[in-house]
């Protein structure tokens, strides 16, 4: 048996979804860096992303794959339309106000997650995730705080939206007890694709463009939903949403090393603070399983992913 497949299950939904921020880290910094209108970028993103993924779920699953789709139940539909939303919004509100005021509020993922799930699904957190939602966010917000402009009123607007579609499909799909959702991104590719032909979207950028759409869309993005998609199978919506916003921290370093640009005493504040507090987090998680296991208690969420074939 491999080392993964003995690892706690919150463990496994930590690694996962942190591995896949590390894939989307650099998404911002290449929505910014190409000059191609929002409804051509949308479409080339998702495009390749969603023939990428179609691949490999095809592979993984085979004649078994309708079976995997009808079991995400209500899921079918919320979780491809709530990717598709979040992704609309994260292109459109980045290219109509600063980064920065985009990633404070999409940073507010978890808390609202946190929330639709306590509300709707009664998954029930512990303080300390509640705690460490708390201090994340304040983290960000020092990150991000000489970053952060008035903005263009439309574009905050559009940002308020990311969060909540952010939440909803992680609260969504971790609802589904184990089941794996990833089969549903193609469908959420799809959403993404037909509202950008509608709009014109369908049209070659210049190659210099182009060659970084390949790149986020063949690589970064495929890797990216994939692996974040599967993180609510082994651990809540909040706390995927939580592991997120690793991407604002992952971003700004991204920047400061592409760019040149020197992160603000702030930032590094900030920053560090986020690191303290998951890394603190995560050890207590560590020693608390592992007390656990050597009394012999079995994590519930196992049982219930072993149920499914897929596993």
């Amino acid at each position: 048996m491999s080392i993964f497949a003995r690892m706690p299950m919150r463990l496994k939904g930590y690694l996962i979804t942190g591995a896949g921020v590390i894939m989307l880290s650099p998404d911002a910094l290449i929505v910014k860096d190409t000059q191609v209108d929002v409804p051509v970028f949308v479409f080339w993103r998702a495009l390749l992303m969603c023939l990428v993924i179609s691949l490999i779920v095809g592979w993984r699953y085979k004649r078994e794959l309708p079976t995997a789709i009808k079991r995400c139940g209500s899921a079918l539909w919320i979780c491809p339309l709530a990717i598709a939303t979040s992704s609309w919004v994260f292109v459109a509100a980045n290219r109509l106000t600063a980064a920065g005021n985009v990633l404070v509020i999409q940073n507010m993922a978890p808390l609202i997650a946190g929330i639709i799930g306590l509300l709707f699904f009664q998954q029930k957190l512990r303080l300390q995730t509640w705690v460490v939602i708390l201090l994340c966010i304040f983290g960000a917000i020092l990150m991000l705080s000489g970053e952060m402009q008035a903005g263009n009123p439309l574009g905050l607007m559009i940002a308020a939206i990311l969060p909540i579609a952010m939440a909803i499909n992680t609260t969504v799909a971790s609802a589904q007890k184990g089941i794996d959702t990833t089969v549903l991104l193609p469908f959420a590719g799809i959403a993404m694709i037909i509202p950008a032909i509608l709009m014109g979207g369908a049209a070659l950028p210049d190659w210099q463009d182009m060659k970084r759409i390949l790149l986020l869309g063949l690589v970064f993005l495929p890797a990216a939903y994939y692996l974040i998609q599967s993180g609510p199978r082994y651990i809540t919506g909040a706390e995927v949403s939580l592991m997120l916003i690793l991407e604002t921290l992952l971003g700004t370093l991204l920047v400061w090393w592409w760019v040149g640009e020197l992160p603000t005493t702030m930032a590094f504040i900030g920053g560090g603070l986020i690191l303290l507090t998951l890394t603190s987090s995560a050890l207590l998680d560590l020693i608390r399983m592992n007390i656990k296991a050597n009394r012999g208690s079995i994590d519930p969420r196992e049982i219930k992913t072993h149920k499914s074939p897929h596993s």
